[in-house]
């Protein structure tokens, strides 16, 4: 009987030769050209349609210690450039009111756009972000050098350097990427910091987790990882070193706050929306009590709050976003298996070639024995990630899987380890043509936000299958622009827009005339489904919807095309694609400082002659009915807006009590139904 075969180690557990001083230069090296190659693929990239909106933000919280302004993130990465930008110059408009979100971003876009010079404002913004990303990307080598060793880190850096979405994010004043490296950083660091309950690694973690908090409401998850972590290994005191752990890390998050539980100086709230309504809409008991019982004890600041339950609500109970997964229409959320395959789709092929061999080399012992628990927690947080992922909306595509991606890429460092360490000449070359793919498939491309790797075709043909921001989030503005004046405006033409351009701030800046600036001009055009003329649409709008369906448009060739900017001319039936014009001039009216209830309700019958597929417009029309005091017109709208909404349990008896309300109880005593569209 022959003996059992020992598992195979073939790489230390030292720093692998690698010196502190040799180590840190390569980190430096390697980063700054990260930035480079950031700065050379986006260059061309307008805002995000995010930006402006944070950006302001971040000058308002500067100078007014006021946080009502985008109190959906917590305030580190708009502190951090908002910072930047203060001291170099931005003109802010004293703040005022505002009436629900739409407002809100008018007033930030205004000032971005309109009150400074954009371009100046991007370009510091963009430094400032690559400084901060470039920073955290070290924090984050440094952390993995800590648990593992040199070369692992260095391999999970490159990793992240030849990734596109990494990329793309890195000059971006939007909250993935930082949020991902401080959450891939505090799981890493609580490997030692639970080994060995040394108190300087307990710090070092309880200040990573701290500062993932302060960055993005996805940081609470790895929160609750890193504590279940700790607690499976705790026994007696150390259960206060685990107290003191997370008692940090909120002590962080407050110092970003100015350890002030109230958003602004004033004695009452000042959002866009009250808490109580943000709560309200919030559909699960269980999370709407952890909620209260967070705002009854004050263990985080009130605009923190606010956002949570923003998040709660619009991530993980899902928006009524229409939304194409894999070439078929969902509202709201995908298949569970959304974002473990949009990861497999956005990573170049040889990065998660990468992955699966430092898995292998896990799952067959031959990593070091020392290494196997550490290995065990980088897994399981990412598995932890993707179910908690699984049950929420998909709006946001692979910037939401960003800290799965961080995590792999320590999976991924294990293999560079092992081809480093070992004498296989197989498995050296096995990872040095994977590196070597996936710098062949991602480096040349130009626009790395738009990347698809080759598995669907490339970048040109993801569209149709996919709709979520991972594919285009507003950034071919300045082609837009440039198209425009070239053109369509020397023949007179004025063109539909259906980009990521917000609000008419953005418009005006680039001096853009378009169907529906002029109302009394325009109205006609909009009077029939059979549209003449140019449409210029972001190409994710083309995907198969359940409601408001560009069929036409998806079935024609463009005439021209910028990445995800397609360019149509001629004649289309445009129905759907029209009825979201005076439905967005609707909203418009209905949260101004004085809303319009006369004239909302005319675009929003305009918008369901065009196409009645969205039942939410519906629930605008029975809420304007409400206000005038017209019951038949209410229950009219709100029987529409049943009929035709999705099959959402929630959602359904919601609308059910509001029709039931309707019919028996005085009008004066009915709230409006929530649009859940403008979540």
């Amino acid at each position: 009987m022959s003996a059992p075969v020992k598992p195979m180690s073939i790489g230390p557990v030292s720093s692998s030769g690698i010196g502190l001083r040799l180590f840190a230069s390569l980190v430096l090296l390697l980063v700054a050209g990260g930035i480079v190659r950031s700065a050379v693929a986006t260059r061309l990239d307008g805002f995000t349609i995010d930006e402006a909106y944070r950006i302001a933000a971040g000058v308002s919280y500067v100078r007014y210690g006021d946080f009502r302004i985008n109190p959906e993130h917590p305030p580190l990465v708009k502190l951090w450039v908002g910072s930047l930008i203060s001291a170099t110059g931005f003109r802010l408009s004293a703040i005022r009111p505002f009436n629900d979100k739409h407002d809100e971003r008018d007033f930030t876009e205004e000032d971005v756009y309109l009150h400074n010079d954009p371009d100046s404002v991007q370009r510091r913004a963009r430094i400032a972000m690559w400084t901060l990303n470039g920073l955290l990307l070290i924090l984050f080598t440094f952390a993995v050098r800590r648990t593992f060793n040199s070369v692992v880190a260095l391999g999970a850096l490159l990793f992240l350097l030849i990734d596109p979405t990494v990329a793309a994010h890195m000059p971006v004043v939007m909250t993935d990427l930082p949020v991902s490296l401080l959450s891939a950083t505090a799981v890493v660091l609580s490997i030692p910091a639970f080994r060995d309950w040394a108190w300087t690694d307990l710090a070092a973690c309880s200040a990573a987790l701290g500062l993932s908090l302060a960055t993005k409401h996805s940081g609470p998850v790895f929160l609750i990882f890193v504590l279940l972590s700790g607690a499976v290994r705790a026994r007696a005191f150390r259960f206060v070193k685990l107290l003191a752990t997370a008692g940090g890390a909120l002590i962080i998050l407050w110092t970003f706050y100015f350890f002030r539980f109230d958003e602004s100086k004033t004695a009452h709230e000042v959002f866009n929306r009250p808490l109580i309504d943000k709560i309200a809409d919030v559909r699960s008991p269980v999370y709407r009590d952890a909620i209260n019982a967070m705002e009854w004890s004050h263990v985080v600041p009130r605009a923190y709050l606010w956002g949570f339950a923003d998040t709660v609500r619009g991530c993980l109970e899902g928006r009524m976003d229409p939304i194409t997964a894999f070439g078929r229409p969902f509202v709201g959320t995908g298949p569970r298996y959304y974002f473990p395959a949009m990861i497999g789709l956005k990573l170049p092929i040889g990065l998660s070639v990468l992955v699966v061999m430092g898995l292998i080399l896990f799952l067959r012992r031959w990593l070091p024995g020392e290494w196997s628990a550490g290995i065990a927690t980088v897994l399981a947080a990412a598995v932890f990630f993707l179910v908690v992922l699984a049950w929420g909306s998909t709006y946001g595509g692979i910037r939401h899987a960003l800290p799965v991606v961080a995590l792999l890429a320590v999976i991924a460092g294990l293999a560079v380890q092992a081809a480093f360490s070992s004498n296989l000449k197989s498995l050296k070359v096995a990872v040095a043509a994977a590196v070597a793919a996936a710098a062949a498939s991602a480096l040349p491309v130009m626009r790395p936000w738009e990347y698809f790797n080759e598995i669907i075709g490339g970048t040109s043909n993801a569209y149709r299958y996919f709709s979520d921001e991972g594919v285009d989030l507003g950034q071919r503005g300045k082609e837009l622009a440039e198209y425009y004046h070239r053109v369509l405006e020397p023949s007179g033409e004025v063109p539909l827009l259906f980009y990521g351009i917000i609000g008419d701030p953005e418009k005006e800046f680039w001096h853009l005339d378009w169907l529906g600036r002029d109302l009394k001009r325009d109205e006609p055009r909009f009077a029939s489904p059979l549209f003449k003329g140019a449409v210029l649409i972001d190409a994710r709008f083309l995907g198969k919807k359940p409601f408001w369906d560009s069929s036409s448009l998806r079935e024609t060739a463009p005439n021209a095309r910028f990445g995800n900017l397609l360019v149509f001319r001629g004649t289309c039936n445009c129905g759907p694609t029209l009825a979201s014009l005076p439905y967005e001039d609707a909203v418009a009216k209905l949260y101004a400082e004085k809303p319009d209830w006369e004239e909302a309700e005319r675009l929003l019958r305009q918008s369901v002659a065009l196409d009645p597929s969205a039942f939410f417009v519906f629930v605008d029309l029975g809420n304007v009915s409400l206000k005038k005091g017209a019951r038949e017109g209410a229950l009219r709208a709100y029987s529409e807006a049943l009929r035709r909404s999705p099959p959402d349990a929630e959602l359904r008896r919601q609308i059910q009590e509001q029709i039931r309300r309707v019919t028996s109880e005085p009008l004066d005593r009915i709230g409006e139904l929530r649009d859940p569209f403008l979540e």
